[in-house]
């Protein structure tokens, strides 16, 4: 049922010159690195590609870098998302989890502001930004703000920074889009 949808869409997206990006996340047709493959490949179209928004990804326990490796060639768009894994809960429950998102305290991962959900910080986030150049992603990478704790005004103002620092380091005459 999902293919010939897919594919009549690709094939609407291309008559207007529109591309489409799904957004690999849990509890969907789409949910990781392999099943967007499986998509795209069976779509054959390259008017169907990626939204990466690694924070669902995180969410699930992937390796981000690995992930990124693994579609390359595919990315059209980038959200710059983090998360933040609360290791009591996940060591009792596992990463899958439903509870609200204001029920921060009992969460097993909450988005947070980039740059707060990685013991490595900035280079985790360097890594991210070297990682989408070589798979060949040279678009913008836009930030997505979630996080309950932190107003989006200060989480935006945060991770803009961050990215200006980190988009610094890999390719000196390399500057984001926009950020």
């Amino acid at each position: 049922m999902a293919l010939p949808y897919w594919r009549e869409l690709a094939g609407f997206a291309q008559e207007h010159g529109v591309k489409l990006a799904i957004e690999p996340c849990f509890t969907q047709l789409v949910y990781n690195a392999a099943t967007a493959k499986r998509l795209i490949d069976a779509v054959g179209s390259e008017w169907v590609g990626i939204n990466l928004d690694p924070s669902h990804l995180m969410a699930m326990g992937a390796d981000i870098p690995s992930v990124i490796r693994a579609l390359a060639g595919t990315i059209m768009h980038v959200h710059a998302k983090d998360v933040r894994l609360n290791a009591p809960v996940v060591s009792a429950n596992g990463l899958p989890d439903g509870t609200g998102m204001t029920q921060w305290q009992q969460r097993a991962w909450n988005y947070v502001t980039l740059g707060l959900g990685h013991p490595a910080g900035e280079a985790f986030w360097a890594d991210f930004v070297y990682e989408l150049r070589a798979a060949g992603y040279d678009g913008t990478l836009n930030i997505e703000h979630e996080d309950v704790l932190v107003n989006s005004e200060e989480g935006v103002r945060r991770a803009a920074g961050l990215l200006r620092r980190v988009a610094l380091q890999g390719e000196p005459d390399w500057k984001p889009a926009q950020v």
